[in-house]
């Protein structure tokens, strides 16, 4: 099934999409650059991170939302999409961002395989990790810029990941630990 993300998805006449969900910490990060590098020919396709799109701590749900109609909904149809992008340091939103009709996507971040965005999608990957692995690795990377807000974040996680069921949507699964 990783074999189709490498190519074209042959049921579709349009270019892949893949999306890549988890838990924080998980390595869907690590996954999606992973991904890119190994793409077989070029352009490699566009990878564009939820962690961009997020307006502030609270913001899962409003990103989610926003790719999927703005994002991934018009590619679906053979139109430009495109996605606001977030200022963390300034809580503000900042430039609009289009992703052409033709080019490859990869989205990752938690809350890209929502009920919404999975129909729009030709790959769909599920990436998890223990508690005890993922919440370490995701402080560490932020080093310290997460640390105050994980509780809000992982609370909000849970209630997508009960709400929408993302990994119920997947194609791949892979084991990030």
């Amino acid at each position: 099934m990783l074999a189709l993300a490498l190519g074209e998805n042959a049921a579709q006449s349009r270019p892949t999409t893949i999306l890549i969900d988890g838990p924080s910490g998980s390595g869907k990060s690590s996954f999606a650059v992973a991904l890119v590098a190994a793409w077989p020919d070029v352009p490699r396709p566009t990878l564009v991170r939820l962690d961009d799109i997020y307006p502030g701590w609270s913001g899962l749900d409003a990103a989610s939302g926003a790719v999927a109609s703005s994002l991934l909904a018009p590619r679906a149809v053979g139109l430009d999409g495109g996605w606001e992008g977030w200022d963390w340091a300034a809580s503000v939103p900042t430039d609009w961002h289009v992703v052409s009709a033709s080019e490859r996507l990869i989205l990752e971040g938690c809350g890209a395989l929502s009920r919404a965005a999975a129909p729009l999608a030709g790959v769909r990957v599920w990436i998890e990790a223990t508690d005890a692995v993922r919440k370490p690795r995701a402080l560490a990377r932020d080093a310290g810029a997460f640390d105050a807000h994980w509780e809000q974040w992982d609370a909000q996680w849970r209630r997508y990941v009960a709400r929408e069921h993302p990994s119920s949507h997947a194609d791949v699964f892979v084991r990030g630990d």
